[in-house]
């Protein structure tokens, strides 16, 4: 029976990953040529203008970003040091943790063609409505008060002297090593529970509560809303929790809610953008995602959003995987192996670190996380080098600044910061 069980589990497991795999890769390669070759200052340029116009283009820009909710807030708020408006820099909090073009075509793969078009539609439009609000209720420039401009100011120089073998390269590091180590886990954690789901969870459980759709979409935003998950990893749970009955409806709740919200970005938005954004945050949030959620459940054809026959029938998953899906899920697997395990870099030497001035920096999440401080303390003056540890959550210093400098650059961009004793 345990046997049994274990071989049911390994089979739905291995059938999703090969299923995702080849779509992961091209989404991520994508992702990784928008992130070198789209310039920075198209961003600012577009969404510095306050009215509907920059709230429409950040939600816009947002949707194919293959950025998480904690390394979406430094963005965002370089983005508005920058000069882009309130309300544009709230639309493009929302847009892009719910999306990126990785989630886009995994969603493609395990949920098919109608749920990846309605999937970064409601992200769209919940961002627009997002920002609309946030311009209309809140003041222009609530809990973003420039206390330093310059601590943000970083160069950009290097971007146009680089040469297009050299942009190669970064896009290929930032895809697959980067994007690796920051979705990684949070993709392994998914697929597991959701194999998990797949073979544990009794079908009649949630067949029970089919027909109150209103019920299953407020039950998964109790859960999404306070947990971590990101664009990627939710696509799995929502496919095997759907495969048991949850309504199609709930599902998109499930892939909108959990990557846009979680407890951790919810405290940093309302440190930097102020409560009164945080709210409007979140109520466009839930309004986007429970209105297109009932428009899949009562206006749309059901059987175009029901998950793969295949996906919950394990024993069915070598029919209609070829070997390319297998190559892809090997190499997908190598990417990840590497990221998970080889992610402990930036280490110094004993000597090094005697000559450092070592800090502490809390709420790190991702390596858009980590670049985003080493970015703004590297702009403190007085700093010769830094070099930013996520995994030990360390800002390593080399120079002589001032520490109320470096703790008023770490904090400006929504992370907390003490020298460590």
């Amino acid at each position: 029976m345990v046997f049994e069980w274990i071989e049911q589990y390994w089979d739905a497991l291995v059938l999703m990953t090969a299923e995702m795999a080849p779509y992961l890769l091209l989404g991520f390669l994508i992702a990784g040529i928008l992130r070198v070759f789209v310039p920075r200052t198209l961003y600012s340029k577009h969404l510095a203008r306050p009215g509907m116009k920059s709230v429409i283009k950040a939600a816009a820009l947002g949707v194919p970003l293959p950025l998480c909710s904690c390394g979406v807030i430094p963005t965002a708020v370089g983005l508005r040091r920058e000069g882009a408006s309130h309300g544009a820099c709230t639309s493009f909090l929302i847009a892009t943790p719910q999306t990126g073009v990785d989630s886009i075509a995994a969603t493609y793969s395990l949920m098919g063609l109608p749920f990846a078009i309605v999937r970064p539609l409601a992200a769209l439009f919940t961002a627009i409505f997002g920002g609309w609000l946030v311009n209309k209720y809140t003041n222009k420039d609530e809990a973003m008060e420039d206390k330093d401009s310059s601590i943000s100011e970083c160069a950009h120089v290097k971007a146009e002297e680089t040469g297009l073998l050299q942009k190669v390269k970064e896009a290929l590091d930032y895809a697959f090593v980067e994007m690796m180590e920051d979705v990684g886990k949070w993709l392994v954690v998914g697929l597991l529970i959701a194999a998990l789901i797949t073979v544990a969870v009794p079908n009649e459980w949630l067949a029970a509560l089919h027909d109150y759709k209103l019920l299953n979409m407020l039950i998964v935003l109790a859960i999404a809303i306070p947990m971590y998950v990101c664009a990627t990893g939710s696509i799995p749970i929502a496919v095997s929790l759907m495969a048991k009955g949850l309504t199609p409806g709930a599902g998109l709740v499930l892939l909108m809610a959990g990557p846009a919200v979680n407890s951790a970005s919810m405290l940093v938005i309302g440190k930097v953008f102020g409560k009164r954004t945080l709210w409007l945050y979140l109520l466009s949030i839930i309004i986007g995602a429970m209105l297109f959620g009932l428009g899949i459940d009562y206006l749309l054809p059901g059987e175009w959003f029901a998950v793969k026959s295949g996906i919950t029938d394990a024993a069915c998953h070598e029919e209609g995987i070829g070997i390319f899906s297998y190559i892809c899920t090997a190499l997908l697997l190598v990417l990840l192996l590497r990221a998970l395990f080889a992610g402990h870099h930036h280490h110094h030497h004993d000597e090094e670190l005697d000559a450092c001035i070592i800090y502490n920096v809390e709420g790190m999440n991702c390596s858009h996380c980590a670049a985003n401080v080493e970015k703004a303390i590297a702009a403190v003056e007085g700093v010769e080098h830094v070099e930013v540890s996520l995994h030990e959550g360390t800002a390593s210093i080399k120079g002589s600044p001032n520490e109320a400098d470096i703790l008023l650059a770490v904090e400006s961009i929504g992370f907390r910061a003490n020298k460590s004793k």
